[in-house]
């Protein structure tokens, strides 16, 4: 202790001397003492350190007074309440002070001590006190108003102490704003900015109260029409306040609008400006309040995009449009004659643009609207004059296309339904029709000197090619010379290349082929001199050009008639110029490889002589480990070529290497490597020797795991090929990897790819002959398992998957070997027969048969009935499902022989219907609708005799096999299902609506159409008298917004009420039941609530423009309070909504708080069982998780509730604890996390 103490009284001593550089060294290494964590300084050193440091904020020298300065930093976490306060003191009253530079390093002091101030609750009394004696020190500063520049430089820090600080200058609020507001009227345009400046940081945390005050202030000052000057001030100030304040405009905006709307018919430039930028801050912070006001704004908008009083635009732009480029050159000059130094109206066009792009970017429900009438304005105005106001209305635009591109049918659709449902969006066919005016606005641009202007034409022209592929097909000719010129032109700059070279690759992307082979002629020489280029980014941007370019000369999908010969060569060398260098960028060397493969791929026969040095090229690139991944794809893509190239010259030695990479632990690698030596098996097994394959099939047993299903997959894949290529080779590893497949097959984990590769490849092997395994064998090592006695322990671990996957397996051989088929059933039957064998051995036979069956090789087998039927009277459950399983699937296999069977038995056995019904549904899930259409009316009835049963499980199950089978048929059934819900009973209402979620599926089906037009009759059963008929009416709509949001879309109007009243809690529903001496509360209304909520969390994935957001958060808010089930929910929607919609959840922040608060403090009685303690635990990190989504929005500590309880949670061990593991851990993205089941 003592010795820092002598340490420190040293440099102090130092600090007294006459030498400015003992002073300058001593501060410095004062300093790096300070900025040590462990230094601890007594009372006394604190006080003389601090006393001495602000003598030196005195000093002669600059650059002493300057580390003083720095010092002050680390000091303020150093020392004691007094001592800071002691700092403060001193430097405001320096403040204030004659001379100019001590009053500057002052209020650089004072700057640098608010920065340090530490926001943690231990020292938030001294942050508080200090703030407010600084505050008391400059309000008294502006009040004295001798001097400007002081009361500059306290605006300064007071803007600086409100941005950083300003919750705890809750009680000095009131007295800033009276200090404030009279600022606004100095006679210096600098006060008056920064006086705006610091009103706009004091916004967003004073009470509603004091907002109000301001806004009145503002509005009656401007209602006294004061002189111009005055008014811009106040009407910045306005854009300021609702830019930092939001929401809480809102509700000020009747008065405010139409007192901004009078202004801008002020003849003034700059009044106007601000005019449009407080408009902008409207619609960005309040979009919802705005809505009355839209068409007001819009109007005055596009009145004044176009307000330019000083030039006249000719319109000779329409009558020459391919004029020559020496015209160009000299309107430009007479731009510049026109081109006034004074002349502002400029800003007043930029900031209208603005404007209407905040319009589009926040209000996306009314986008035809805007394709009427913004999309037309903007596209007469790409003639703009001035170049920064042009790049706005480019940017505009572009905002305009994201917002088309952002449609609903991106959300979660499959490929195939995306193309359909973009043809039905209206915004886009709206789109289609402008792109011709669009072409012709900006072609003639593409070639003007501006950089500017050019950017903005390729970015937006990017965008469009992004929003609508294939839309600019017709418009390539006149794009062509715009992209040549910007690649051509010597004065061009490198990222005007990059952007063109990109776009072009844009281009070549989103269009066919035909559409740039007539140009090849122009379009190959500047790309190629690209290539060539000294600047790497612009190479490695040419070279993905020359990569698409390769596929237009000869699209290896279609012969056409273009001849790629004149432009190989030039292609060619310049390509392997790149490939051969070393010393070049890692991207480019990458690229280079990738587009001499795609050259190998598409035109390896012109290459003649040159291909071998090329594929050695490859070879050398293999080995490298820095681009060897790259040079594994190239080799993949050039093995699978259909021009059949010769790679012999380097198959064996890519063989050893590509097998040395296996043992890699670069999974993509690894990946990439069995790729490539599947394609190399499949398409060139002719040149491989069985030796060269040793090294690599010496690696694959190791690989066949279930730790990592995919690379099993993969590997499995490559053993069936070379099984198919080159048997002889796999008969050596047989022994080494089959051990490996059959523990796959066992394992719980096997399903979709990996099973499907496993059988594909246990066909193989069967099927090569050469393999020393036979049939037989295989069969036995597959159900060994199942084999073993109950007693033991290994039969406990058999896992339910693993049956199927066997069955999958042993119908796959049987089905690879027909003439051992009988022999198997006959086998499988007595298995199932034989009561002796355990039972996982009979479950097994009966899955097996059903597997077998499938593929129809049991047609006539009488015998397999009985077998069922006895199998259906067995006492275990597990042999029944089997049975269940096993017979739907044998009717799958022959439909004539089992069904009648099936269905003659549903009628007449009522106690195996349950069975029977699995069976039922499996065979209308997987029959062909054309072989099921003679059976439906038989079914159809059958099934309707049960829709009332009373047992739930069977109603689902019969409502199952319904909405299948109406699929087989929709034009006539789902009428017929309409029809009932007017007739049936609330059992089968509910079966009937349920059918209906079973018709919604997630691919495109022929019955979409049909639904979208009749779903709203089964929506009607929301309203339905019978609470489980509104449920599973509450589960279809859920499950229609999951899977196909379309068929809801246009409904939501009339759905939601319905949706937000069963949110709501009915006392009516909930009851008492008395169990012996407790009473006990049931809610039969919470299975509808939380049918309700889940529904409204699917509608934030795939409807979220069609809602009202801020009412939506009404229903959250309800459902925090809710049943636990509920708040889980909710606690998901609000953590949503909040990477959403953040604006609104801010409006409603302090409402939201209070219940995450109440749940993240709430403790469980000490007496309650372990259950109520982990579902406790579970709640608060589910609501800790919502309150990390909502520390993640921007500006949310500005709300003092917020920031109340986030002090709260850093301060309080426990909560802090539960928040970094749901930070670090499994909440830390509200991803995966959060995503619900929605089938």
């Amino acid at each position: 202790m003592s010795s820092v103490s002598y340490h420190i009284s040293n440099l102090l001593e130092k600090m007294t001397s006459t030498d400015k550089d003992f002073r300058f060294m001593a501060t410095n290494d004062l300093m790096l003492e300070l900025q040590k964590d462990s230094i601890k300084l007594d009372e006394d050193s604190e006080r003389k350190v601090v006393t001495m440091l602000l003598k030196l904020l005195e000093d002669k020298n600059g650059e002493v007074q300057n580390l003083a300065v720095k010092c002050l930093a680390p000091l303020v976490s150093k020392v004691k309440e007094p001592q800071v306060e002691t700092m403060v003191d001193t430097l405001c009253s320096n403040m204030m002070s004659d001379k100019e530079q001590l009053r500057d390093i002052s209020s650089m002091g004072l700057k640098t001590v608010i920065a340090e101030l530490p926001l943690s609750s231990s020292g938030l009394t001294l942050t508080a006190s200090v703030c407010k004696k600084i505050t008391y020190q400059l309000i008294g500063a502006m009040g004295k108003q001798e001097d400007v520049s002081v009361q500059l430089e306290a605006l300064d820090i007071l803007s600086d102490m409100l941005g950083r600080l300003s919750g705890a200058l809750v009680s000095f609020h009131s007295s800033l704003l009276s200090i404030l507001l009279p600022q606004l009227t100095s006679s210096r345009m600098a006060v008056r900015k920064r006086s705006i400046l610091a009103l706009g940081h004091l916004v967003p945390c004073c009470s509603p109260a004091l907002f109000s005050q301001l806004t009145e202030h503002l509005l009656t000052e401007l209602a006294k029409a004061p002189p111009t000057s005055m008014t811009r001030t106040y009407i910045q100030c306005l854009a300021t306040i609702s830019r930092q304040g939001g929401h809480r405009v809102g509700e000020h905006l009747e008065k405010l609008i139409p007192m901004v709307v009078k202004f801008t018919s002020v003849e003034d430039d700059e009044l106007r400006e601000y005019c449009f930028q407080a408009f902008e801050a409207f619609i960005r912070r309040c979009p919802k309040e705005m809505s009355p006001h839209v068409a007001t704004v819009t109007q005055l908008c596009l009145k004044f995009m176009t307000f330019d009083p000083n030039y006249n635009y000719d319109d000779a732009e329409d009558d020459e449009e391919d004029s020559m480029d020496i015209e160009d050159g000299l309107d430009e000059e007479s731009d510049d004659e026109y081109s006034d130094d004074d002349d502002m109206s400029w800003k007043v066009r930029r900031s209208s643009i603005k404007c209407l792009e905040a319009l589009i970017n926040t209000r996306r429900d009314l986008l035809l609207s805007f394709y009427s009438s913004i999309c037309p304005a903007l596209l007469a105005r790409f003639k703009e004059r001035e170049e920064n106001v042009r790049a706005d209305v480019f940017a505009a635009f572009s905002t305009l296309l994201r917002q088309t591109r952002a449609g609903p049918s991106h959300h979660g659709l499959t490929c195939s339904e995306t193309g359909a449902s973009r043809e039905e969006e209206p915004a886009v066919a709206l789109l289609k029709k402008q792109v011709p005016v669009i072409v012709k606005a900006l072609h003639r641009q593409l070639k003007e000197k501006s950089f500017k202007s050019r950017q903005g034409c390729f970015c937006l022209l990017t965008e469009l090619a992004h929003t609508v592929p294939g839309a600019l097909e017709q418009h390539i000719p006149a794009l062509i010379p715009g992209i040549v010129f910007s690649l051509t032109d010597k004065s061009t700059s490198s990222t005007m290349r990059i952007d063109a070279l990109s776009f072009f690759n844009v281009l070549l992307l989103s269009h066919p082929p035909q559409a740039f082979q007539p140009h090849m002629q122009l379009l190959l020489p500047p790309v190629v001199a690209c290539v060539e280029d000294t600047f790497y980014k612009i190479t490695s941007e040419a070279l993905l050009v020359t990569q698409q370019l390769v596929r237009v000369m000869r699209p290896l999908e279609q012969t056409g008639g273009f001849d790629p010969k004149p432009f190989v060569r030039e292609v060619f060398s310049a390509t392997l110029k790149r490939l051969k260098a070393t010393d070049i960028d890692q991207e480019v060397k990458e690229r280079a490889i990738s587009c001499m493969g795609h050259m190998l791929c598409h035109l390896g026969d012109y290459l003649g002589a040159e291909l071998k040095g090329v594929l050695a090229i490859f070879l050398e690139r293999l080995k490298n480990e820095i681009t060897r991944l790259t040079a594994v794809r190239t080799i993949t893509l050039v093995s699978a070529s259909q021009l059949k190239i010769d790679l012999s010259s380097i198959l064996p030695e890519t063989l050893s290497v590509l097998g040395s990479f296996l043992r890699k632990n670069q999974r993509a690698l690894k990946l990439g490597t069995m790729a490539c030596l599947t394609a190399l098996v499949t398409h060139h097994a002719a040149s491989i020797k069985p030796a060269a394959l040793e090294p690599v099939l010496s690696e694959l047993p190791a690989l066949v795991d279930e730790s990592d299903m995919h690379v099993s997959q993969v590997s499995v894949t490559l053993l069936t090929c070379v099984a198919k290529a080159c048997p002889s080779s796999l008969a050596k590893i047989s022994s080494s990897v089959l051990p490996g497949v059959f523990r796959l097959v066992h394992s719980p984990l096997l399903q979709g790819g990996a099973l499907a590769a496993i059988v594909a490849f246990l066909q193989a092997l069967v099927s090569s002959k050469t393999s020393n395994l036979s049939y037989s064998q295989l069969l036995k090592s597959l159900t060994e398992p199942f084999h073993s006695s109950p007693s033991s322990a290994d039969s406990a671990v058999i896992h339910r998957q693993s049956f199927q996957s066997v069955a999958r397996c042993v119908a796959a051989l049987s089905s690879a070997c027909p003439r051992e088929t009988p022999g198997t059933v006959s086998g499988l039957i007595q298995e199932v027969k034989n009561r002796g064998s355990p039972e996982s051995a009979r479950v097994l036979a009966l899955l097996c048969l059903g597997e077998v069956g499938r593929s129809g090789s049991l047609g006539g087998n009488k015998e397999v009935q009985g077998v069922i039927l006895e199998a259906f009277s067995s006492t275990s459950e597990e042999v029944k499902t089997a049975a269940s399983c096993a017979l739907g699937s044998m009717a799958v296999g022959s439909l004539d022989d089992f069904l009648p069977f099936l269905l003659r038995e549903i009628s007449s056995q009522p106690r195996r219907q349950y069975l029977l019904l699995h069976s039922l549904k499996e065979v209308i899930s997987a029959c062909p609708a054309s072989s099921l259409s003679t059976h439906v009316e038989s079914i159809w009835a059958l099934l309707f005799q049960n829709c009332e049963c009373q047992e739930e499980g069977t109603r689902n199950l019969v409502a199952e096999c319904l909405g299948k089978l109406t699929l087989v048929n929709p034009a006539q059934l789902l009428p017929r299902l309409k029809q009932q819900l007017k007739t049936g009973s609330p059992l089968a209402r509910s079966t009937v609506v349920t059918a209906i979620k079973f018709t919604i599926v997630d691919q495109p089906a022929p019955v979409d159409a049909l639904l979208k037009d009749c779903i709203g009759d089964f929506l009607k059963t929301l309203q339905d008298k019978d609470i489980n008929v509104r449920r599973v009416a509450l589960v279809m709509f859920n499950s229609a917004a999951h899977n196909k949001p379309s068929l809801i879309r246009g409904r939501l109007a009339t759905v939601l009420p319905h949706l937000y009243k069963e949110t709501q809690i009915r006392k009516d529903l909930i009851r008492e039941v008395e169990m012996g001496p407790f009473k006990h509360t049931v809610d039969d209304g919470l299975d509808v609530r939380k049918a309700a909520f889940e529904c409204m969390y699917t509608l934030l994935d795939s409807c979220l423009e069609g809602l009202d957001v801020l009412q939506f958060l009404d229903h959250v808010e309800e459902g925090l309070k809710d049943h636990y089930d509920i708040r889980m929910l909710t606690f998901l929607m609000l953590a949503r909504l909040a990477s959403l919609c953040p604006a609104a959840v801010l409006q409603r922040l302090d409402r939201l708080v209070e219940p995450l608060k109440a749940t993240c403090t709430t403790k469980v009685k000490a007496g309650s069982v372990k259950q109520e303690f982990e579902k406790q635990e579970e709640l608060r990190r589910s609501a800790m998780r919502a309150v990390a989504a909502l520390l993640a929005v921007p500006e949310v500590e500005r709300s003092p509730s917020m920031a109340d309880f986030a002090n709260q949670i850093r301060t309080n061990a426990d909560m802090a604890s539960i928040y970094q593991s749901v930070q670090g851990g499994e909440g830390g993205c509200f991803g995966p996390a959060e995503s619900m089941d929605m089938s």
